[in-house]
This record gives C-alpha cells, structure tokens and sequence, in this order.
C-alpha cells in the first residue's frame, strides 16, 4: 500500500506540473494567434479525448509520464492556405520565443502560488538552534557552541532551519569562509567563520553537510523508556514491554533515546542484547534487528516508540506567516532564490564542485511525493513548488530537445536571418538526446545505489 501511494503521488505530481506546463505552451499560443491542434496530457494511446469549440483536441493518454501541445506548423506536413497566417513557423521570432517561455514561466508562477498558499496559510517550522558541537570539528574551531541560533548566513537572515541549510549549501559553494551570525541564548550575537579547507565536494553529498561541518541542530532530552511497542516488530518477539527502560545496548550505556538510535540504526539485521531495567529487576534481552529503507539508506530498527514525545519548547518553534499582499512578495522572492539555487547546483555539479549524487530521478522523486502527501496538503503543496522550480530550471538548458534549445534555434535564426537547416536541427537534438540520457543516467544509478545500497 505504501508502494501504491506513492506510485499514485508521483503521478499526480507529473499530472499536475506537466499540464501547468503545456498550459503556458497553450496559454501564449493562442494568444499570439498560433493555431493548436492537440493539447495532451501523457503520451501514447488516447484515452479520453474531445474537440473544443476552438478546434483543439484535448486528450488524456495512457503514458503519465509528459505530455505536449501540438501547434500548427507547416514544416510538419501541407496545411490549409487558408490557416496558414495561424502556423507556428510563419510567426515572427520573437513570438516563437515567448510560446518556448511561456511552458518554463508557468513553472514558476506555479512555484509562486504554492508558496503564497503556504506562507498565507503559515509554514511551521523549527529555528536553528544547534545542538551539539563535535570537538575539533570545523565548527568548534569556528567557536560555534551547543544553544547557539543562527540567525544569519552570508548575509542572509535565517529563521529556520531549512533557510539556514540552503544558505549553508549556497555559501559551501562560494569556496570562501562561511560567515555566521550567531545570537546566544542571552541574546547577544558574535559572528563567526566556518573555514573549510580541502574537499568541500565530499560535503555536498546528500547527509554529510551537517555531521562534515561538525554540529547538529538541538532536539529535546527523550529517555530511553519504552511508551509502545509495534504489534510484530523484533521488540516485541524479545519480550520488551511498555514502561522498559532500556539502559544499555550490547554492554555499552544508552543516556536517552536519541542515544538508543544511534546505537541500533547503523546495525540492521544484527543480533543485539539490550539490558532492560523493569521494575526492580534488570534482564538482559537479545533481540534481532529488523532493517528498514530510509531515504536512501538501509537502517535498523526494533518496533518500539518513546514513552512520551518531548514537546519543543515554544521558544523553539517558529510560523512563517504573512498577509496576502506580502506573501506575494516572499512567494515570488523563495521562487527566485530555489531558482538560482538549483543553477548554481546544476553548474557545480558539471565542473565537479557538487557531488552527482544530488541528481534525484523518478524512484526518489516518488519516494518523496508520497512521503508529503502523506504529511498532508499543504506538505505536498510544498513538494510540488520544490519540483516545479526544477522544472522552471531544467527547461530553460539550452539542450537542443527542452525549450531552452529550441530558443536557442531561434536566436541562431534571428542571427543567421534564415532558419537553421534541417540537417544542422537534427544534430542538435541528437547531442541533445544524448545529454538528457546522460543526466537521466547519473539519476537513475543514484536512485537505484539508494534503493540498493
């Protein structure tokens, strides 16, 4: 079932963002008088179809995975005279470019109002107050402490801790110090410099930001006691009950639950003996540990919950919530800085200064298209703002095949004063097919190494 919901999330997803797409594609066509013959969502067999009025066939077809708008265009076949004023290729350059825009720009005006239904809605989140320091890591060198909150990157101010994780990834890629500003918990504020030195490449895989530089961010003390445990988990066939408290793992003392975790995570498929104190006596249970997929990584787990989940202090929390009129300006400005994000990732990752492993494909995306929806509406909303920003970016490459080439074709035209030739177009869609299959290459072994590693 789990499998099934994301399957069903990833392709509403797809669904969603293709026909926002296709729709600027369609919105600007008709607008500049360019006649559309077919607006589909998919490809492959027709599923459903009708004629409207305008004489555009609309079609849902069997492939989720796309979709297109099909305009017309005398280079594909003889038309009526009559319509001829109406082609595609009879339409100034200029008009041809702002079709190829219009599908990216809708993109991003949808990355735009998701964001704004978010912040006018409130997006809770978690300051950035860290918790503890790793000894002679870079951060302790940099005078970082465990109750600091960093309230500033690069010059950015940073309320949460996503703000505060993406200026970290934006600045690790400056290759200069990254510059914090810290407000300690009497509310004075110092600035420090984390000073990265060597391969900062290796901090860019996905999972090594944080432990690489040294510090986490602060969660609250959970003991090690035993509130539930999963009806047919190991915890269960070992014999712990509700109300153990399991004060070791394998001889070695467990202080909380956190510290439980981090003892029996990396260990999947292992034969533990964990010493449990119940009532006035101590046992000592083995107990097989079962594995389980997160993200991108196997980890171990033995079915039992916390006794209570410590609340956050309110001081930890944070909403980020504006008016109408000013979410627009916070939308539009989040769009903007994920957009320039994603190029400056994009670019690292072709000279080498970002890992690959940052290149998700369809297994991953899904993964976490049902991770959100599960999370609730407007998680998924989130998600969807996320990958329509990629979408913003990705279309705009100048690759012969996405819309940013076939700008590029028609920049070539304006230049050239006459269209590029046939044989000159089909090798540039040749290179760039080949470029996509070798970017879908990179994501799909990444996804599959996560699958299987």
């Amino acid at each position: 079932m789990t499998i099934l919901s994301y399957v069903l999330a990833f392709l509403v997803s797809i669904g969603v963002l293709v026909a926002v797409h296709e729709y600027g594609h369609f919105w600007m066509a008709r607008r500049l008088g360019i006649r559309v013959l077919r607006f589909s969502i998919g490809f492959g067999r027709t599923l459903w179809a009708r004629r409207g009025a305008d004489g555009t066939e609309y079609a849902l077809s069997a492939i989720p995975l796309g979709g297109y708008v099909k305009l017309l265009d005398e280079r594909e076949g003889p038309i009526d005279p009559a319509l001829a004023a109406h082609a595609y290729n009879r339409k100034p350059v200029w008009a041809r470019i702002l079709v190829l825009l219009a599908g990216p720009l809708a993109n991003f005006l949808f990355a735009v109002a998701a964001y704004w239904v978010l912040f006018v809605a409130g997006v809770p989140a978690l300051k950035p107050v860290l918790g503890e320091v790793e000894p002679d890591s870079i951060a302790a060198r940099a005078g970082l402490r465990s109750g600091d909150e960093i309230v500033g990157v690069g010059g950015r101010d940073t309320g949460t801790r996503e703000a505060a994780v993406l200026a970290l990834i934006d600045e690790l890629m400056n290759g200069e110090p990254i510059e914090l500003r810290l407000q300690d918990a009497g509310g004075d504020t110092r600035v420090a410099r984390l000073q990265v030195d060597g391969d900062r490449r290796g901090l860019t895989e996905p999972g090594a930001l944080l432990p690489g530089l040294g510090f986490d961010f602060w969660y609250p003390v959970v003991p090690a006691r035993v509130g539930k445990v999963l009806p047919g988990s190991p915890a269960e066939r070992a014999g712990l009950r509700e109300g153990d408290e399991i004060r070791a793992v394998d001889g070695e003392p467990v202080a909380d639950f956190a510290a439980l975790v981090a003892r029996v995570q990396p260990q999947p498929a292992a034969r533990l003996v964990l010493t449990v104190t119940r009532g006035d006596g101590t046992l000592d249970l083995p107990v097989e540990v079962e594995s389980q997929r997160e993200g991108d990584r196997l980890v171990g787990r033995i079915g039992v919950q916390p006794a209570a989940p410590a609340a956050l202090p309110d001081g930890m929390r944070t909403l980020e919530r504006h008016g109408p009129l000013g979410a627009i300006v916070h939308a539009t400005d989040k769009t903007w800085d994920m957009s320039v994000l994603t190029v400056r990732m994009l670019w690292n990752v072709a000279t080498g200064d970002v890992s690959v492993k940052n290149l998700s494909g369809p297994i991953n995306i899904a993964e976490y298209a049902g991770f959100s929806a599960r999370q609730g509406i407007l998680a998924f909303l989130s998600f969807l703002a996320i990958v329509s920003v990629s979408l913003f970016v990705l279309n705009l490459l100048p690759i012969p095949i996405l819309d940013g080439g076939q700008i590029l074709y028609q920049l070539a035209e304006l230049a050239k004063g006459s269209p590029l030739s046939d044989r000159a177009q089909a090798v540039g869609q040749q290179i760039g097919l080949l470029l996509l299959l070798v970017l879908m290459s990179f994501a799909f072994y990444n996804d599959l190494s996560r699958l299987f590693s």
